[in-house]
């Protein structure tokens, strides 16, 4: 599992991806059990990664997953259910909270960002 740390050398260097963002600019809560990210998009290209704990965050949505789920999603090949941040939802594995609307509208964006956590190390 990456750290998310990583993700803007791990999305932006993925010029695919940063081109199918291209019109989305927002910031995002990532929360994988105790520990909380906030990531800034600009443009498709990930601007920034602040880690938690925050007082009073701006963000448009937040993504909570519980930690054992998150382990699971981020094997190289995850077991059904957790392949995926919408089957996440679906088993109760993980919420989605605030303006949905950035989300939903570039899912396919955000499914491939968040499968990045996959990648190995290099």
């Amino acid at each position: 599992m990456q750290d998310p740390q990583s993700l803007p050398e791990l999305v932006n260097n993925d010029a695919w991806l940063v081109y199918r963002g291209r019109y989305i600019d927002t910031t995002f809560l990532l929360e994988i059990g105790e520990k909380s990210w906030l990531i800034s998009i600009f443009e498709g290209a990930v601007k920034s990664v602040q880690s938690g704990p925050f007082v009073m965050p701006r963000w448009a949505f937040a993504v909570r997953v519980q930690q054992s789920a998150w382990e699971e999603y981020c094997r190289p090949v995850p077991k059904p259910g957790y392949h995926d941040i919408m089957a996440l939802v679906k088993f109760k594995r993980a919420t989605l909270e605030g303006d949905q609307q950035p989300l939903m509208a570039n899912l396919l964006y955000f499914k491939d960002l968040l499968a990045k956590f996959r990648e190995k190390k290099s």
